[in-house]
């Protein structure tokens, strides 16, 4: 089951983050890509806003990974690990690096969502989501999301 949907604009972006944030558990990989500036940022930070975690999140691009803590006051109730997998696709062994962040430490207790991962990310679980965020010239993201095994179709299927 591949949901497809359309955002106009970039609070629409972060809005749906938010309602994807309601189907998301700790343990949950989502794979993000697109070109340079579709928004992928954008939907992870309606993702963290949805899950109240701490802290402003940009884009991990120079620092790699941020760890985002739940936020009691904000209802926070996982970490999001956010990174960005685009500088690491000019290395030799990307995978090497990708370990390097140990980021199989954390998945298991967090949403993690990972930026240009694909290739690199998926053998850190048995089952994630492929979010494709492709922009149009008017603006409007076109969001793909591809699960891949587990329980992601009967949760997509709960999207409201």
């Amino acid at each position: 089951m591949t949901v497809v949907v359309e955002l106009k604009t970039v609070d629409d972006t972060h809005e749906f983050g938010r309602r994807l944030a309601g189907v998301l558990r700790a343990g949950d990989l989502l794979l993000l890509s697109g070109p340079l500036g579709a928004g992928k940022t954008a939907l992870t930070q309606g993702i963290g806003a949805g899950l109240g975690v701490r802290g402003q999140i940009t884009s991990p691009t120079f620092v790699i990974a941020r760890v985002h803590r739940p936020d009691p006051a904000r209802g926070g109730r996982v970490t999001l690990v956010h990174a960005d997998a685009y500088r690491l696709g000019e290395s030799a062994d990307p995978r090497a690096e990708i370990d390097d962040l140990d980021l199989d430490a954390s998945v298991d207790e967090a949403v993690t969502v990972v930026e240009w991962g694909e290739g690199m990310v998926e053998q850190l679980v048995d089952a994630h989501l492929r979010v494709r965020i492709d922009r149009r010239d008017d603006d409007t993201r076109v969001v793909t999301l591809e699960p891949v095994g587990g329980d992601w179709a009967e949760r997509l299927a709960t999207l409201d």
